[in-house]
């Protein structure tokens, strides 16, 4: 069930990411798209803390869920200046690669154990994450030093996101509780970039969609977390990339590569190894 979770929120996660390209395609605001995405999300999941009587946050949820929160939005910001810095094809594999600190630190500080074929099949997911996205001929600005440092901080930012969200589950903190916090936290954060770019009803609209679509995605995430691998877990998720270049076949005419098919079997690979 577990592994069902998880295979949720990657098509949740890849959802998401698809909408916010083709947004931002139509000259949308990416900051203020995020800002509403994470309000709505914040006052869904609250009302329905509050009514189910679920809602029992304290210090450790709200502070571990904040940072969370911020993280997440810190990572998505930088993401975005990085591809306005710096070499498109290189942008996607590089962050993509941050799975590999969370898949870590489960076995290193959660003690995690998994078989030789597992993590086999960690392994191809986590390259087919990074091989997909690759994007040769692609191009972008050559202003080098800001970009990489935009890259390393969304690298940083998702890594210790994954980690932060395992130590919830290791805490036994809810999701509900996880949840308020986070989006709670993130919509503050975003709260200070708002106004600096004009505001349309579009955005709100738009970003309303997405929060419903993360509220769904975390709760997976989180009952993935909290019952599951983490190991396999975070790889799975990482696999959001396959539907945003099938739904970019599909919705922006655009044609596989073959090494993305490649990629695309070698992640179906990876997903029956992790499952013998």
């Amino acid at each position: 069930m577990w592994l069902f979770a998880a295979l949720t929120t990657a098509v949740g996660f890849g959802v998401n990411n698809t909408i916010f390209k083709w947004s931002t395609s139509r000259g949308l605001s990416k900051m203020n798209i995020q800002f509403f995405f994470y309000f709505v999300a914040f006052l869904i999941i609250l009302s329905s803390g509050v009514a189910s009587g679920s809602l029992h946050p304290n210090m450790t949820s709200l502070l571990l869920g904040s940072i969370i929160g911020v993280l997440n939005a810190n990572g998505n910001i930088q993401m975005a200046r990085a591809f306005e810095k710096g070499p498109a094809s290189l942008t996607s594999p590089l962050i993509a690669a941050n799975a590999i600190f969370p898949v870590l630190a489960a076995g290193a500080i959660f003690h995690e154990q998994i078989p030789f074929l597992h993590w086999l099949g960690v392994l191809c997911m986590m390259g087919s994450a990074v091989v997909i996205q690759y994007t040769p001929g692609a191009k972008g600005s050559t202003d080098y030093l800001p970009w990489i440092g935009r890259v390393m901080f969304a690298f940083v930012s998702f890594g210790l996101l994954g980690i932060l969200m395992k130590q919830s589950s290791y805490l036994h903190i809810s999701s509900m509780d996880m949840l308020v916090a986070m989006y709670g936290g993130g919509s503050l954060y975003l709260a200070v970039w708002l106004g600096r770019e004009r505001i349309q009803i579009r955005e709100a609209k738009i970003g309303a969609l997405l929060g419903i679509v993360s509220v769904a995605s975390f709760s997976c995430y989180f009952y993935a977390l909290k019952t599951g691998i983490a190991s396999i877990v975070f790889p799975v998720v990482s696999l959001n990339c396959l539907v945003v270049i099938l739904t970019g076949c599909y919705l922006f005419k655009e044609r596989l590569k073959p090494y993305q098919v490649c990629g695309i079997f070698t992640a179906l690979l990876g997903l029956v190894l992790t499952k013998i």
